[in-house]
């Protein structure tokens, strides 16, 4: 599954960089490429009236063991996106074995009990879809798209990889090298370097810290460690499963029933839920050396609002206008006015127990100091100058017209779904989420900005020339420090 989660990741990626184009670009009246001092064409019509996001209307059932089933039945284009989400990620991995669920989710349709990898390979194919699968910090999501035809043997396929997968020892030996081999070629980019630390700064000894496995689990894991970790997570009681497409309710319930009411929770607790970091990061820089690099990636990174929160919504709105969208501030500074780097961008992510939020530019040595200063000033901007009317706006039409197109496709509206049950949340939030980002004033951005966004909260992590850096830095009288 391998080279399949790798594509799917990065077609996700394209199709994300395109809508977040399109959405700008609705958003601001504005073709997706043009340049921010270009006139806007004469005689545009006013905007229209907003139409805000609409919750999927979601069918919830239980099967009797447990099994959450969501269902979204939409006629018309004939597929159907399935996904199967479980409790238990990256971050509840054992200590011994951080970031195994990697190597597990990679081999978990690598066969069955009756079935070989390539025949559960080539009847997905029959069906019109490829099975890929993700682990997160909370979760295991299982994830598929079919012709509404295909969905019983599409259903027959997916029953068996999640209730009987088997390791088998000659393809858990090839996901072993291949994910090796996965890992050196991450280990070579700065971004991923980035992360790592990052992750490592914020959460400390909290399990969220796990971005993923080291060579050492690689090697060190076995077959039983991925049977035993499968047997604990992949139980109805700890499951959801999720429908969007073109089916008959009353039909798809006969057949969830049929395929997977046998299945059995195991008498063993399932897996714990991660905690939150105790303590927030020291505001200080942490340093990865990479020996002749001749650029310096930068991340800013504090903890954050969780989605549940209620300040979650005017967080992301402050976000989009700091830097979170094309022509953010950030942007707007360091790209187009002094050309310090290409696509600096910021995040913020919600996990089910905490949440973070990121600030990443790559930039050349020579201005490593300077684009700090600059990044610098624009979090404590945010967090001391409210936002304009004209900022106001459009980062709140950028948030729900990027959410609305994106939301088009099925596979979309079933993951956000499972990501939704994976932080406890019912599926019309994503409703509740369109209305409020739609309410937010510019007192609620001030009040969020204030509290999130100045400067002194965040931890630097600098990937490059550890010279370089530390020469760079040396001004602002920050401690700088090794990943601990």
């Amino acid at each position: 599954m391998t080279a399949k989660i790798k594509m799917g990741a990065r077609m996700n990626k394209i199709l994300k960089t395109i809508v977040m184009l399109f959405a700008t670009a609705i958003a601001f009246g504005l073709p997706a490429f043009a340049q921010k001092d270009a006139p806007l064409p004469k005689g545009l019509p006013p905007y229209g009236p907003e139409k805000p996001l609409q919750a999927p209307d979601v069918k919830i059932s239980k099967l009797a063991n447990g099994l959450t089933l969501w269902l979204v039945p939409r006629p018309g284009f004939p597929k159907i996106a399935f996904s199967l989400g479980v409790r238990g990620g990256l971050a509840a991995d054992p200590a011994t074995l951080p970031g195994i669920s990697e190597l597990m989710v990679n081999t978990i349709d690598q066969g069955t009990k009756t079935r070989a990898a390539r025949q559960i390979a080539e009847e997905f194919q029959g069906t019109g879809g490829d099975l890929q699968g993700f682990a997160g910090k909370d979760a295991t999501v299982l994830s598929v798209g079919v012709l509404s035809s295909r969905m019983e043997p599409a259903l027959a396929v997916l029953a068996d990889v999640v209730q009987n997968a088997s390791f088998p020892e000659a393809e858990v030996a090839v996901a072993k090298k291949q994910l090796a081999d996965t890992l050196r070629q991450r280990e070579s980019t700065p971004s991923f370097l980035a992360n790592r630390a990052m992750a490592r700064v914020l959460f400390g000894d909290s399990s969220y810290h796990v971005v993923g496995p080291t060579q050492q689990v690689v090697d060190a894991a076995t077959r039983q460690d991925l049977q035993r970790i499968y047997a604990q997570r992949f139980r109805p009681d700890q499951a959801i499963f999720l429908a969007v497409g073109d089916f008959d309710e009353a039909a798809m319930r006969r057949l969830l029933e049929q395929k997977f009411g046998q299945w059995k929770a195991p008498a063993e607790s399932p897996a714990a839920e991660a905690a939150a970091p105790e303590n927030p990061p020291a505001h200080g820089v942490y340093v990865v050396q990479r020996p002749g690099s001749v650029q310096t990636t930068l991340e800013f990174g504090a903890l954050g609002p969780r989605r549940a929160d209620p300040d979650y919504e005017a967080a992301h709105v402050a976000d989009a206008i700091y830097g979170g969208q094309f022509t953010s501030r950030l942007t707007m500074n360091i790209r187009e006015d002094k050309g310090y780097t290409y696509s600096p961008f910021s995040s913020l992510t919600a996990y089910r127990a905490a949440g973070i939020m990121v600030t990443r530019a790559d930039v050349r040595n020579a201005v490593t100091g300077a684009t700090v200063n600059e990044i610098a000033y624009e979090l404590n901007r945010m967090a001391t100058t409210s936002p304009t009317e004209t900022e106001l706006a459009n980062a709140k039409r950028n948030i729900v017209g990027v959410e609305a197109l994106r939301l088009q496709y099925r596979v979309a509206v079933a993951r956000e779904l499972a990501s939704l049950w994976v932080l406890g949340l019912p599926p019309d939030e994503i409703g509740i989420e369109g209305k409020k980002v739609t309410e937010t004033t510019a007192a609620d951005v001030d009040a969020a900005a204030k509290k999130y966004f100045p400067a002194s909260r965040m931890a630097i992590v600098a990937v490059g020339e550890q010279g370089v850096v530390r020469e760079a830095l040396a001004p602002f009288g920050l401690a700088v420090q090794p990943v601990p």
